[in-house]
């Protein structure tokens, strides 16, 4: 029951690890004991996968991961000690996690969804974001934008408003990976999610999906981080 973005031929592993809870949702994530081994090809075993992390060879967002079963999930900086390549986990032709190879200058960027937004104590901001991170800080962002942050830190760069204009990378359903420019956003209602109408850079063609499958990445003059 392994999903197909993970790499895994079908009848022939019998077994595999899981995703343990943590930043990203299982059904998003890939393990990352799985990533080297079937997604990436780098090691042949489960064996050879473990020694690899266990040794700190597997760094993501900056941080060494020395668990199997930690998610890699939506706009993760993956790098393996040893090898020149960095990955950045995006979504690509329908599929909604790929590796895609970016270069050693922009693997301390990352651009995290503002998924939540409340006021603690004291009458300050936090802000949650779609990789389980959360940040106290005065940026002017609602849920649905998108922040520019430095990792491993919280350092927020910049703010990428969700509005027309908007660069924007969708994130879910067919159109995965696709990439374009929102032409309008119809506001949700308590049952029903907000719209965005994005002008798909690749077709010439328009597509309305929910706000919920939808990233900001940039302003007019393009994304702020390589997203292909």
């Amino acid at each position: 029951m392994a999903p197909l973005f993970w790499g895994i031929t079908r009848k022939d592993k019998r077994f595999v690890v899981t995703v343990r809870p943590g930043a990203h949702p299982k059904g998003a994530s890939i393990p990352t004991a799985v990533f080297l081994r079937d997604t990436l090809g780098l090691v042949k075993t489960m064996r050879e996968a473990k020694a690899s992390i266990y040794a700190g060879h597997v760094a993501v967002d900056g941080v060494k991961r020395r668990s199997l079963h930690h998610g890699v999930g939506l706009m993760d900086v993956v790098e393996l000690e040893g090898l020149d390549a960095v990955y950045r986990m995006l979504p690509s032709g329908g599929t909604i996690l790929k590796p895609v190879g970016i270069g050693d200058g922009k693997k301390d960027r990352k651009i995290c969804k503002v998924t939540g937004k409340t006021t603690i104590k004291g009458g300050k901001t936090q802000l949650g974001f779609h990789d389980g991170r959360s940040a106290i800080t005065d940026a002017d962002a609602r849920v649905g934008d998108s922040c520019l942050i430095r990792v491993p830190g919280q350092e927020i760069l910049e703010v990428i408003k969700l509005e027309a204009g908007a660069q924007a990378l969708v994130t879910g359903g067919t159109n995965a990976g696709q990439s374009g420019t929102v032409a309008e956003i119809k506001k949700g209602t308590f049952v029903l999610d907000k719209m965005a109408t994005i002008r798909l850079a690749e077709g010439d063609r328009e597509i309305e999906i929910p706000g919920s499958i939808v990233m900001a990445v940039g302003r007019a003059d393009g994304p702020v981080i390589q997203i292909k």
